[in-house]
C-alpha cells in the first residue's frame, strides 16, 4: 500500500475553516479579510464594500510587497464568485502570479491543497458574509 498523504509540516498554514467573518488556520481565528501563504498570515485592509469594478493592482500591494514570490494568487471574493476583467488579470500576471478569482470557500480548499502539494501559492480572501459589489 502507498501513502498518499501530503506531507503537512507545522509551519504551513493550512486554512481549517472560513466563516460568515472569520477565517481558522492553526487554531486561530483571523476576524475579516486576510492575505495567506505558507509563511505568512496578515490582516488585509480592504473596505467591507468593496467595489469590485474598481479593484486594481494597488488593492492587491501587500501580495506584491512581500519578497517571496508566488506562482498563483488565489482572490476570494466572498460568498460568490465575482469576474474580473481580462486586462485586471493580466496586470496581476504581469507582477508574477496566475490569478484565479472564485469564491472565498473554494479558494480556501484549493489554497490549502495548492500548499499541500507544495506550490508557491498565496491567498486573498474576503469572508463569506462580506457584502461585495460589482
Amino acid at each position: 500500500m502507498i501513502n498518499v498523504t501530503p506531507m503537512l509540516t507545522d509551519n504551513m498554514h493550512i486554512i481549517h475553516c472560513c466563516a460568515e467573518d472569520k477565517f481558522t488556520i492553526k487554531n486561530t481565528n483571523y476576524t475579516g479579510p486576510i492575505l495567506v501563504s505558507r509563511e505568512n498570515i496578515q490582516q488585509w485592509d480592504i473596505e467591507s464594500d468593496v467595489l469590485w469594478s474598481k479593484f486594481d493592482l494597488l488593492t492587491l500591494a501587500p501580495v506584491f510587497a512581500v519578497e517571496q514570490k508566488y506562482d498563483i494568487l488565489l482572490i476570494g471574493t466572498g460568498s460568490r464568485q465575482v469576474f474580473f476583467p481580462p486586462s485586471l488579470l493580466w496586470r496581476i500576471r504581469e507582477q508574477g502570479p496566475v490569478a484565479e478569482v472564485m469564491s472565498t470557500d473554494a479558494a480556501c480548499r484549493t489554497f490549502s491543497l495548492l500548499l499541500a502539494e507544495g506550490r508557491r501559492v498565496a491567498a486573498a480572501l474576503l469572508p463569506i458574509g462580506w457584502l461585495t459589489k460589482v
